[in-house]
C-alpha cells in the first residue's frame, strides 16, 4: 500500500426508508454502479441491528469490510437518514501533501467525521431549499410513484458538493 492513500470510492445518502436517494461513485468511470448499489443494500442490516443501541446523530463507525481494499462506514442523522462512505484503502496515488497519511496502517473511525459532519451539512442545506420536497423522494408517500427518476435527489449544488467532499477527504483532513 506504499505510494497510495486511502479514497473515498462510494457516497451514499439512504432515505428513512431505506430508499437510496442519492448514490455517487468515484472515480465513476472505474466504478461499477450495481456493486456499490448492492453493498449499500447490504449495510441497512447493519444500521437496524446497531440501532436499539444508538441515538440518533451519531456516528455508526465501520459497517463491514468489504474486503482488504473497501470499507463501509455509517452515520445516521436525526431525521432517519443514513450516510454511507465506502473507502477504497488503495484509492488514489499519495502526493506530498498525504505524506502523514500514506504510512498509516489503516483508517481510525474518527478519520471520517469530517466527511460525515460536511455531507450532514450538504444535505441540511438541501432540506432548507424551498423548492426541494423530501416527500416526493419517499415511496411511502406514493407521490412518486409515477414519476421516473424523481426518487433520487437531482440537485446539481447537492451533487457537487458530494463530489468535493469526496475529492477534498484524506486520512488526517480535519475540516472539509
Amino acid at each position: 500500500m506504499s505510494g497510495t492513500v486511502p479514497s473515498i470510492a462510494c457516497i451514499g445518502v439512504i432515505g428513512k426508508h431505506n430508499n437510496p436517494l442519492h448514490i455517487s461513485l468515484f472515480p465513476p468511470e472505474k466504478r461499477a454502479p450495481l456493486e456499490f448499489q448492492f453493498l449499500l443494500s447490504s449495510c441497512l442490516d447493519i444500521f437496524e441491528a446497531r440501532l436499539p443501541h444508538k441515538t440518533v446523530d451519531q456516528d455508526f463507525g465501520l459497517l463491514q469490510a468489504v474486503d482488504e481494499r473497501l470499507a463501509m462506514y455509517g452515520w445516521l442523522t436525526n431525521t432517519g437518514v443514513k450516510l454511507v462512505i465506502v473507502v477504497d484503502m488503495e484509492g488514489r496515488p499519495a502526493t506530498n501533501l498525504d505524506s502523514n497519511a500514506a504510512t498509516a496502517v489503516g483508517l481510525r473511525d474518527s478519520d471520517l467525521k469530517p466527511a460525515f459532519r460536511a455531507l450532514q451539512t450538504a444535505y441540511i442545506m438541501l432540506l432548507r431549499n424551498p423548492f426541494y420536497n423530501p416527500d416526493e423522494h419517499s415511496p411511502v408517500t406514493g407521490k412518486a410513484e409515477n414519476k421516473v427518476g424523481s426518487m433520487q435527489i437531482t440537485s446539481r449544488k447537492f451533487i457537487s458538493e458530494v463530489k468535493r467532499i469526496a475529492d477534498t477527504w484524506s486520512p488526517g483532513v480535519t475540516n472539509i
